[in-house]
């Protein structure tokens, strides 16, 4: 199993120091400000996350208070109980990015999430409890129970909530061949595998969280 620490060194190196290298890692949310922030907030992280796919993220971005609007403030209850005629007219709404199928994913995941919030008491304690040993699991389980956030929509949806994650950014899958954890960017179940494998052990060597070696990985590259 490669170690982290000549990963960690080479980052530190090429961003000028570890300083100047601290400032740029994003900073996961507690267990209790996972808990704390309202379903309506993830359902409409998700859905601009969904919206965000194949789009300039900006353009996505300038529409949102619309969209917002649109969907009574991602209120998971009212937009699981959207009729099919209500999505329809919002297809006339110039306001918004006019996708169909990305307009019926918010319904859909809308009635997914409310069910899971009844089951964990809120989405977000769901999530918090969700080990970080297991990420993968959690990236999995979107793409099965969740439409349209399979590939990097799991992963980007809980960096965007700013649950504790690694990403396979185009940086970090570079280290992960670089280091022979895998021969290409993981996708099957075997890959992936090893993957949370080496992650798991440099979050034990270091003491870091994931989304700290995720970025640590992409800085010590380029």
């Amino acid at each position: 199993m490669p170690k982290f620490k000549p990963i960690l060194d080479k980052a530190i190196k090429r961003m000028g120091g570890l300083e100047q290298l601290e400032k740029e890692l994003p900073k996961p949310k507690s267990t209790r400000q996972l808990k704390a922030l309202p379903d309506d907030r993830y359902l409409s992280a998700m859905c601009l996350r969904i919206f965000r796919a194949g789009l300039k993220h900006t353009m996505v971005d300038a529409k949102w208070p619309a969209f917002e609007d649109a969907f009574f403030d991602f209120d998971p209850g009212r937009v699981a109980a959207m009729h099919e005629e209500a999505l329809e007219e919002l297809m006339k709404n110039r306001r918004l990015i006019r996708h169909w199928p990305k307009m019926k994913a918010a319904r859909a995941n809308a009635a997914i999430l409310v069910e899971i919030s009844q089951d964990a008491g809120g989405f977000g304690a769901w999530l918090a409890a969700w080990p970080g040993t297991d990420i993968t699991g959690l990236w999995a389980e979107f793409a099965t129970r969740f439409n349209h956030m399979g590939g990097k929509s799991g992963p980007y949806f809980l960096r965007m909530v700013d649950k504790d994650t690694f990403v396979l950014s185009e940086g970090v899958v570079d280290v992960l061949v670089e280091k022979g954890v895998v021969s290409k960017k993981p996708t099957t179940k075997a890959d992936l595998a090893a993957t949370q494998a080496v992650f798991n052990e440099w979050a034990d060597e270091s003491g870091r969280p994931l989304c700290h070696l995720s970025r640590i990985c992409a800085l010590s590259v380029g």
